[in-house]
């Protein structure tokens, strides 16, 4: 294995054992063996010049801006020309050798780097002018942040979420309205984003794909020779293939063999000539670069019947429509469904039910209608809702028309609230999935979320009920009860106000220091005043608290619960402090120990040394290091870890 791979080895095995010690509560490698191996870690990094942004050996910390600023790109980044033809590829290419890779489906994004270390990251925009999103780039998970190369270094790459871990963050949404669509939508948020914080919890990864320039560098006119100075420089590199004319086809059969089971989104290909100079020769066109040319996967399509439109109520109102067809074949798997999304859509396909449409999967994926072939245009948009009967209107915003229900009660409403109030991050009440409310709903017994608290009235009726018993209806029955006892935040996040999500529940619990009068008529300006919280969530969120209905339900509700406050493990003697920790550490098993232990007492770690810092923790006071020389110069206090365990730490380890 080389170093290079052994760095990424030894983040991935040490990152997964501060995660099981310090999240999950065990131990899956001895302080000894996290030690040796974080040394080892350290060896490489100061051998190599590599340290990737996930690194355990550094904190880069977290930044909040108010907007992000904008730069202009040296000269307009172009897009390239596109085809779905192989043979056209084929074509292109010639007798030429060609680098054929993925197109990757994320967020551009143009990386420097002076001195090894990176300076710069910016969006591709709109092609002249991009974002600046530095801060947030160095949070991504494997983005080097020092490289061996000290001249300097400019790159292109793509920004990506996997589509593993897209999967994870949409499982841990209850609210399906709420669910992200497609990786790269969540992407482009999460690079984007104000704070930085958030970007670091979304997994984003960074795909080189291009290199712009180097300083002092021969890559002997080869694109090829510079990914192999990429790799060696610890970027993650796109993965590629050099053909030419007569192995284009066999090429792009490797890829789509793949296409299947690859973990990054992607939409086609890219084809560049390996000659660097002969590219660069054939100039550009008014729209596209001459030297590479985009691939296109050439859609699966299948011809079947529309069966009819189906209006699928949701919990926030919405009314989707979904069509539903003759099953047929796209890409090995059989298709009878495909969401149209709006009402909009519906009319620009004029869509009516016996019409001839063309189906296919987008990126072979997700399933669309491409065509409608004999636009009958005979769908009814229905004015009373499929489950409740309630009245529906369209509401149209921004030019986009959506179908809405107008009754609050309606019960497809009231069921996606009650299976976010029982979900594992709110009450936490096992044993009563989506289908059981459903019931319940339909039975009468639960009208609100206080009525969960007396299902002990219809005891005999539930357990008279196909699928249910004396067994089960004693585990709900338990479960609810125990849920009486509940944190603040969880109720918070359990009733359902829009927008208000576990992480924000918890902010704005934590700001009205737990009290429930004032989580309750908090105004948007103290709202607006929390980092993570915005406008238009301030807005909806004193919206809700000023709907005299909601205020009834939830003092019902109240008088069912018995709500706490998070238990305050330790002191806050550290309330308002911000430290910066460096180097070995010898009183705590690491420095995440050190940097825990800071934070439950109400202390703050930041990845470097400013004007905000108070102290830095460092053993080696002498050394040369940049964190020490920046504290010199801000004159902040540089303390050993001896010194600050006297001062604050409790006797810690006596």
């Amino acid at each position: 294995m080389n170093k290079k791979d052994r760095i990424k080895e030894l983040v991935k095995v040490l990152n997964e054992a501060s995660k099981a010690y310090y999240q999950d509560a065990r131990e899956i490698m001895s302080n000894f063996e996290y030690d040796k191996l974080y040394d080892e870690l350290v060896a490489l990094e100061e051998e190599t010049g590599i340290v990737l942004a996930n690194s355990p050996t550094i904190n880069v910390g977290y930044e909040v801006l108010s907007e992000l600023p904008k730069e202009n790109h040296p000269s307009p980044m172009l897009s390239l020309n596109k085809t779905k033809s192989v043979d056209e590829l084929a074509s292109f290419a010639g007798t030429h050798d060609c680098v054929l890779s993925w197109k990757l489906d994320g967020l551009t994004i143009v990386l420097t780097y002076e001195d090894g270390k990176l300076i710069k990251a910016i969006t591709r925009g709109n092609g002249t002018v991009g974002e600046v999103v530095t801060s947030n780039a160095k949070t991504f998970k494997n983005i080097p942040l020092s490289i061996p190369h000290k001249g300097r270094l400019v790159l292109r790459g793509e920004a990506i979420i996997k589509y593993s871990d897209f999967e994870k963050i949409n499982n841990d949404i209850e609210d399906v309205d709420a669910k992200y669509k497609n990786p790269r939508n969540l992407c482009s948020g999460s690079v984007r984003q104000l704070n930085s914080e958030i970007t670091a919890s979304r997994n984003v990864n960074f795909i080189a794909f291009a290199l712009i320039e180097a300083a002092d560098v021969d890559f002997e006119n080869s694109v090829s020779k510079q990914f192999e100075f990429l790799d060696e420089q610890g970027f993650e590199t796109v993965e590629r293939k050099v053909v030419d004319g007569s192995t284009m086809a066999a090429g792009v059969d490797f890829f789509a063999g793949k296409i299947a089971d690859y973990d990054y989104p992607s939409d086609g290909l890219v084809l560049v000539y390996d000659d660097i100079e002969y590219g660069v020769s054939l100039g550009v066109t008014a729209k596209f670069p001459r030297n590479g040319i985009a691939f296109k996967w050439q859609d699966e399509e299948a011809e079947t019947t529309l069966k009819y439109i189906e209006w699928s109520a949701s919990r926030t109102g919405l009314i989707n429509p979904v069509a539903v067809f003759e099953p047929v074949e796209l890409e090995g798997t059989t298709v009878a469904r495909a969401s149209v999304h709006n009402v909009s859509i519906v009319e620009e396909l004029q869509l009516g039910v016996g019409d001839q449409i063309k189906v296919f999967k987008a990126n072979m994926i997700i399933p669309q209608i491409s065509e409608n072939l004999t636009k009958s245009g005979n769908i009814e948009i229905p004015d009373t809702c499929p489950v409740c009967g309630g009245e529906t209107v369209i509401k149209n915003d921004n030019g986009v028309k959506t179908l809405v229900c107008t009754n609050k009660d309606c019960p497809a409403k009231n069921i996606k609230k009650f299976t976010l109030f029982v979900s594992r991050n709110a009450m936490d009440i096992e044993g009563l999935s989506e289908e059981t409310l459903e019931k319940f709903v339909d039975s009468g017994y639960v009208k609100e979320f206080a009525d969960l608290y007396h299902l002990d009235r219809y005891q005999d009726e539930i357990v008279s009920t196909a699928g249910f018993g004396e067994v089960s209806y004693n585990n709900f029955v338990k479960a609810i009860d125990k849920s009486r006892t509940a944190p603040v935040d969880a109720f918070l996040y359990a009733i359902g106000i829009p927008n208000i999500g576990v992480a924000n529940a918890k902010l704005i619990a934590k700001a009205c220091d737990y009290d429930l009068d004032r989580i309750m008529n908090a105004t948007v300006d103290e709202l607006v005043s929390i980092d993570g919280i915005g406008q238009v969530m301030a807005e909806k969120y004193v919206e809700y608290w000023s709907d005299e209905d909601n205020k009834s339900m939830i003092k019902r509700l109240l008088a069912e619960l018995n709500l706490s406050k998070p238990e305050v493990a330790a002191e806050q003697n550290l309330e308002g402090m911000v430290f910066v920790v460096t180097g070995s550490v010898h009183h705590f098993a690491n420095r995440d120990e050190l940097k825990k232990y800071i934070g439950e007492r109400g202390g703050k770690v930041t990845g470097s040394v400013s004007k905000n810092t108070d102290y830095l923790i460092n053993n080696d006071i002498a050394s040369n290091s940049s964190k020490n020389k920046k504290a010199k110069e801000l004159g902040v206090p540089i303390i050993t870890e001896d010194e600050f365990v006297e001062k604050w730490g409790d006797n810690y380890g006596d």
